[in-house]
Protein backbone atom coordinates (compact mmCIF):
# COMPACT_ATOMS: atom_id res chain seq x y z
CA UNK A 1 0.00 0.00 0.00
CA UNK A 2 1.65 3.22 -1.13
CA UNK A 3 1.79 5.75 2.09
CA UNK A 4 1.08 9.29 1.66
CA UNK A 5 2.54 12.36 3.28
CA UNK A 6 -0.39 14.86 4.67
CA UNK A 7 0.80 18.58 4.54
CA UNK A 8 1.68 19.42 8.17
CA UNK A 9 3.15 16.02 9.49
CA UNK A 10 6.94 15.15 8.77
CA UNK A 11 6.16 11.52 8.54
CA UNK A 12 3.99 9.43 5.71
CA UNK A 13 0.75 7.44 6.39
CA UNK A 14 -1.34 4.66 4.98
CA UNK A 15 -4.30 6.07 3.27
CA UNK A 16 -6.73 3.56 5.34
CA UNK A 17 -5.48 3.55 9.18
CA UNK A 18 -6.98 0.70 11.45
CA UNK A 19 -9.21 2.24 14.13
CA UNK A 20 -8.24 0.16 17.55
CA UNK A 21 -11.54 1.11 19.04
CA UNK A 22 -12.80 -2.35 18.13
CA UNK A 23 -10.37 -4.60 19.14
CA UNK A 24 -12.00 -6.78 21.75
CA UNK A 25 -9.61 -6.56 24.43
CA UNK A 26 -8.42 -10.18 24.00
CA UNK A 27 -4.53 -9.91 23.43
CA UNK A 28 -3.91 -12.85 21.27
CA UNK A 29 -7.07 -12.31 18.81
CA UNK A 30 -6.45 -8.35 18.53
CA UNK A 31 -2.78 -8.83 18.12
CA UNK A 32 -4.01 -10.96 15.15
CA UNK A 33 -6.15 -8.49 13.85
CA UNK A 34 -3.11 -6.07 14.17
CA UNK A 35 -0.59 -8.27 12.08
CA UNK A 36 -3.16 -8.54 9.22
CA UNK A 37 -3.30 -4.54 9.04
CA UNK A 38 0.40 -4.09 9.16
CA UNK A 39 0.89 -7.61 7.08
CA UNK A 40 -1.89 -5.59 4.58
CA UNK A 41 0.33 -2.64 4.23
CA UNK A 42 -1.39 -0.37 6.95
CA UNK A 43 1.69 1.73 8.65
CA UNK A 44 -1.02 3.55 10.90
CA UNK A 45 -3.30 2.91 13.82
CA UNK A 46 -5.31 5.13 16.10
CA UNK A 47 -6.53 4.25 19.99
CA UNK A 48 -6.96 6.49 22.59
CA UNK A 49 -6.65 6.40 26.26
CA UNK A 50 -10.44 6.02 27.02
CA UNK A 51 -10.37 2.89 25.38
CA UNK A 52 -11.18 0.21 27.70
CA UNK A 53 -9.58 2.43 30.34
CA UNK A 54 -5.74 2.10 28.51
CA UNK A 55 -6.11 -1.48 27.80
CA UNK A 56 -6.24 -0.25 24.11
CA UNK A 57 -3.11 1.44 24.57
CA UNK A 58 -1.28 -1.87 26.13
CA UNK A 59 -2.64 -4.06 23.68
CA UNK A 60 -1.56 -1.89 20.88
CA UNK A 61 1.55 -1.33 22.40
CA UNK A 62 2.48 -4.99 22.99
CA UNK A 63 1.31 -5.72 19.39
CA UNK A 64 3.96 -3.40 17.68
CA UNK A 65 6.69 -4.00 19.95
CA UNK A 66 9.87 -5.00 18.01
CA UNK A 67 8.85 -3.16 14.93
CA UNK A 68 7.75 0.70 16.10
CA UNK A 69 9.96 2.36 14.16
CA UNK A 70 7.64 1.16 11.15
CA UNK A 71 4.45 2.26 12.59
CA UNK A 72 2.45 5.21 12.77
CA UNK A 73 0.89 5.55 16.84
CA UNK A 74 -1.91 8.26 17.13
CA UNK A 75 -3.73 8.17 20.43
CA UNK A 76 -5.94 10.52 22.61
CA UNK A 77 -6.56 12.21 25.40
CA UNK A 78 -9.01 14.54 27.58
CA UNK A 79 -11.69 12.28 28.49
CA UNK A 80 -10.96 11.11 31.90
CA UNK A 81 -12.88 8.19 33.59
CA UNK A 82 -14.36 8.29 36.74
CA UNK A 83 -12.88 6.93 39.74
CA UNK A 84 -16.35 5.03 40.06
CA UNK A 85 -16.15 3.74 36.71
CA UNK A 86 -19.27 4.80 35.98
CA UNK A 87 -18.12 6.90 32.56
CA UNK A 88 -16.00 9.72 31.83
CA UNK A 89 -16.23 13.85 32.04
CA UNK A 90 -14.34 16.21 29.67
CA UNK A 91 -10.69 17.91 30.84
CA UNK A 92 -8.63 19.34 28.36
CA UNK A 93 -6.60 20.80 30.92
CA UNK A 94 -2.83 21.34 30.65
CA UNK A 95 -1.94 19.19 33.76
CA UNK A 96 -4.07 16.41 32.66
CA UNK A 97 -3.14 16.46 29.60
CA UNK A 98 0.76 16.38 30.22
CA UNK A 99 0.08 13.78 33.13
CA UNK A 100 -2.16 11.67 30.58
CA UNK A 101 1.00 11.93 27.76
CA UNK A 102 3.44 10.34 30.11
CA UNK A 103 0.92 7.46 31.19
CA UNK A 104 -0.24 6.49 27.34
CA UNK A 105 3.75 6.32 26.70
CA UNK A 106 4.13 4.14 29.33
CA UNK A 107 1.08 1.77 28.50
CA UNK A 108 2.10 2.56 24.77
CA UNK A 109 5.57 1.17 25.38
CA UNK A 110 7.22 4.18 23.50
CA UNK A 111 9.28 7.43 24.20
CA UNK A 112 6.88 9.30 21.27
CA UNK A 113 3.69 9.15 19.96
CA UNK A 114 3.48 10.07 16.53
CA UNK A 115 0.01 12.14 16.52
CA UNK A 116 -1.35 12.95 19.96
CA UNK A 117 -4.86 14.24 19.29
CA UNK A 118 -7.33 16.19 22.17
CA UNK A 119 -10.26 13.43 22.11
CA UNK A 120 -13.19 16.62 21.71
CA UNK A 121 -13.25 20.03 22.55
CA UNK A 122 -16.21 22.83 23.08
CA UNK A 123 -15.63 26.82 23.01
CA UNK A 124 -15.50 27.24 26.06
CA UNK A 125 -12.54 25.29 27.01
CA UNK A 126 -9.23 26.70 28.07
CA UNK A 127 -7.39 26.96 24.81
CA UNK A 128 -4.67 28.46 25.57
CA UNK A 129 -3.76 26.23 28.35
CA UNK A 130 -4.71 23.25 26.61
CA UNK A 131 -3.09 23.99 23.09
CA UNK A 132 0.03 24.86 25.12
CA UNK A 133 0.30 21.23 26.24
CA UNK A 134 0.50 20.07 23.37
CA UNK A 135 3.20 22.23 22.60
CA UNK A 136 5.48 21.30 25.52
CA UNK A 137 4.59 17.62 24.75
CA UNK A 138 6.06 18.47 21.04
CA UNK A 139 8.72 20.82 22.33
CA UNK A 140 9.92 17.27 24.34
CA UNK A 141 9.95 15.52 21.62
CA UNK A 142 7.15 13.15 23.41
CA UNK A 143 4.78 13.64 20.88
CA UNK A 144 5.56 14.51 16.72
CA UNK A 145 2.32 16.48 16.07
CA UNK A 146 -0.91 17.67 17.45
CA UNK A 147 -4.65 16.94 16.09
CA UNK A 148 -7.88 17.08 17.39
CA UNK A 149 -11.06 15.35 17.41
CA UNK A 150 -14.03 17.01 16.86
CA UNK A 151 -17.11 17.11 14.17
CA UNK A 152 -17.91 20.78 15.76
CA UNK A 153 -17.68 23.72 12.82
CA UNK A 154 -17.03 26.36 15.33
CA UNK A 155 -14.37 24.27 17.73
CA UNK A 156 -12.41 23.60 14.27
CA UNK A 157 -12.67 27.51 13.09
CA UNK A 158 -11.19 28.00 16.57
CA UNK A 159 -8.56 25.94 16.46
CA UNK A 160 -7.92 26.50 13.04
CA UNK A 161 -7.26 30.08 13.82
CA UNK A 162 -5.34 29.30 17.32
CA UNK A 163 -2.96 26.71 16.64
CA UNK A 164 -3.73 24.72 12.90
CA UNK A 165 -3.11 20.89 14.02
CA UNK A 166 -2.21 18.52 11.83
CA UNK A 167 -4.93 16.38 11.44
CA UNK A 168 -8.93 16.46 12.35
CA UNK A 169 -10.94 13.66 13.04
CA UNK A 170 -14.41 13.59 11.54
CA UNK A 171 -17.01 11.63 11.05
CA UNK A 172 -17.79 11.14 7.43
CA UNK A 173 -19.88 8.36 5.37
CA UNK A 174 -23.03 8.57 2.98
CA UNK A 175 -25.67 8.76 5.98
CA UNK A 176 -23.63 11.74 7.76
CA UNK A 177 -22.50 14.69 4.78
CA UNK A 178 -22.44 17.27 7.34
CA UNK A 179 -18.75 17.76 6.83
CA UNK A 180 -19.32 18.58 3.27
CA UNK A 181 -20.74 22.32 3.90
CA UNK A 182 -18.35 24.12 5.79
CA UNK A 183 -15.77 21.98 7.44
CA UNK A 184 -14.39 20.24 4.35
CA UNK A 185 -14.05 23.89 2.27
CA UNK A 186 -12.31 25.10 5.04
CA UNK A 187 -9.53 22.20 6.32
CA UNK A 188 -9.15 21.84 2.47
CA UNK A 189 -7.73 25.84 2.40
CA UNK A 190 -5.26 25.10 5.49
CA UNK A 191 -2.36 22.62 5.98
CA UNK A 192 -4.89 20.01 8.30
CA UNK A 193 -6.66 17.18 7.12
CA UNK A 194 -9.01 14.65 8.00
CA UNK A 195 -8.82 11.73 9.62
CA UNK A 196 -12.48 10.32 8.62
CA UNK A 197 -14.18 7.99 11.20
CA UNK A 198 -17.06 5.80 10.89
CA UNK A 199 -16.42 4.93 7.44
CA UNK A 200 -18.84 2.22 6.98
CA UNK A 201 -21.10 3.74 9.47
CA UNK A 202 -21.05 0.75 12.40
CA UNK A 203 -21.38 -1.79 9.58
CA UNK A 204 -24.88 -0.41 8.45
CA UNK A 205 -23.76 0.10 4.95
CA UNK A 206 -21.75 -3.48 4.45
CA UNK A 207 -23.93 -6.12 6.36
CA UNK A 208 -24.84 -5.07 9.41
CA UNK A 209 -28.68 -5.64 9.62
CA UNK A 210 -30.59 -2.25 8.38
CA UNK A 211 -31.50 0.54 11.86
CA UNK A 212 -31.36 3.71 12.22
CA UNK A 213 -28.74 6.17 11.87
CA UNK A 214 -28.44 9.36 13.12
CA UNK A 215 -31.88 11.03 11.42
CA UNK A 216 -32.10 8.34 9.22
CA UNK A 217 -34.51 5.38 9.18
CA UNK A 218 -34.01 2.10 8.95
CA UNK A 219 -36.06 2.15 5.41
CA UNK A 220 -32.91 4.87 4.24
CA UNK A 221 -30.41 3.13 5.50
CA UNK A 222 -31.92 0.34 3.21
CA UNK A 223 -32.56 2.43 0.63
CA UNK A 224 -28.61 3.56 0.51
CA UNK A 225 -27.01 0.46 0.92
CA UNK A 226 -29.01 -0.12 -2.45
CA UNK A 227 -27.69 2.56 -4.12
CA UNK A 228 -23.79 1.30 -3.33
CA UNK A 229 -24.31 -1.98 -4.81
CA UNK A 230 -25.00 -0.30 -7.84
CA UNK A 231 -21.44 -0.31 -8.02
CA UNK A 232 -21.08 -3.51 -8.35
CA UNK A 233 -17.94 -3.41 -5.92
CA UNK A 234 -17.87 -4.76 -2.56
CA UNK A 235 -19.58 -1.94 -0.48
CA UNK A 236 -15.79 -1.67 1.10
CA UNK A 237 -14.62 -0.82 -1.63
CA UNK A 238 -17.29 2.06 -2.66
CA UNK A 239 -17.15 3.60 1.21
CA UNK A 240 -13.64 3.67 0.61
CA UNK A 241 -13.84 5.72 -2.51
CA UNK A 242 -16.50 7.88 -1.03
CA UNK A 243 -13.99 9.00 1.35
CA UNK A 244 -10.92 9.66 0.17
CA UNK A 245 -12.15 11.36 -2.60
CA UNK A 246 -12.62 14.55 -0.62
CA UNK A 247 -9.88 17.08 -1.01
CA UNK A 248 -9.85 18.00 2.71
CA UNK A 249 -9.49 13.93 3.72
CA UNK A 250 -5.89 12.42 4.79
CA UNK A 251 -6.79 8.73 5.82
CA UNK A 252 -9.66 7.07 6.54
CA UNK A 253 -9.33 5.43 10.09
CA UNK A 254 -11.50 2.08 9.72
CA UNK A 255 -12.03 -0.44 13.18
CA UNK A 256 -12.26 -3.87 12.82
CA UNK A 257 -12.90 -6.84 14.93
CA UNK A 258 -11.54 -9.61 13.25
CA UNK A 259 -8.75 -10.41 10.79
CA UNK A 260 -11.56 -11.42 8.27
CA UNK A 261 -12.90 -7.66 8.51
CA UNK A 262 -9.49 -6.33 7.90
CA UNK A 263 -8.94 -8.57 4.80
CA UNK A 264 -12.48 -7.38 3.33
CA UNK A 265 -11.33 -3.46 4.17
CA UNK A 266 -7.71 -4.18 2.18
CA UNK A 267 -9.58 -5.46 -0.60
CA UNK A 268 -11.81 -2.72 -0.74
CA UNK A 269 -8.95 -0.61 -0.86
CA UNK A 270 -7.55 -2.23 -3.60
CA UNK A 271 -11.01 -2.16 -5.42
CA UNK A 272 -11.99 1.18 -4.61
CA UNK A 273 -9.70 2.98 -7.39
CA UNK A 274 -11.84 0.93 -9.97
CA UNK A 275 -14.67 3.21 -9.41
CA UNK A 276 -14.75 5.77 -11.53
CA UNK A 277 -15.12 9.54 -10.70
CA UNK A 278 -18.72 9.33 -12.96
CA UNK A 279 -20.01 6.30 -11.15
CA UNK A 280 -19.02 7.93 -7.68
CA UNK A 281 -20.83 11.16 -8.55
CA UNK A 282 -23.70 9.77 -10.15
CA UNK A 283 -24.49 7.39 -7.08
CA UNK A 284 -23.35 10.31 -4.93
CA UNK A 285 -26.00 12.70 -6.44
CA UNK A 286 -29.06 10.35 -5.06
CA UNK A 287 -27.55 10.30 -1.75
CA UNK A 288 -29.41 11.99 1.21
CA UNK A 289 -27.60 15.42 2.30
CA UNK A 290 -27.79 16.31 5.88
CA UNK A 291 -26.30 19.72 7.88
CA UNK A 292 -25.11 20.61 11.22
CA UNK A 293 -27.58 21.68 13.62
CA UNK A 294 -25.63 22.71 16.26
CA UNK A 295 -21.96 24.29 16.83
CA UNK A 296 -22.02 25.95 13.70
Amino acid sequence: MEKIKLPALDFEISPIALGCMSLKGNIKSDQQIIDAAISGGINFLDTADLYQKGLNEEIVGAAVKGRRKHIILASKVGNQWREDGSGWDWNPKKAYILKCAEESLQRLQTDYIDLYQLHGGTLEDPWDETLEAFEILKSQGKIRAFGISSIRPNVIRKVLELYPPATIMMQYNPLDRRPEETAFPLIATSKARVLVRGTFAKGLLIDKSAESYMDHSDEEVGKVRKLIAVSGMLPEAFLIRFGLNQAAVGSLVIGASSVEQVEKMLLGYEQNEMISEELLQEITKQLPLNLYTQHR
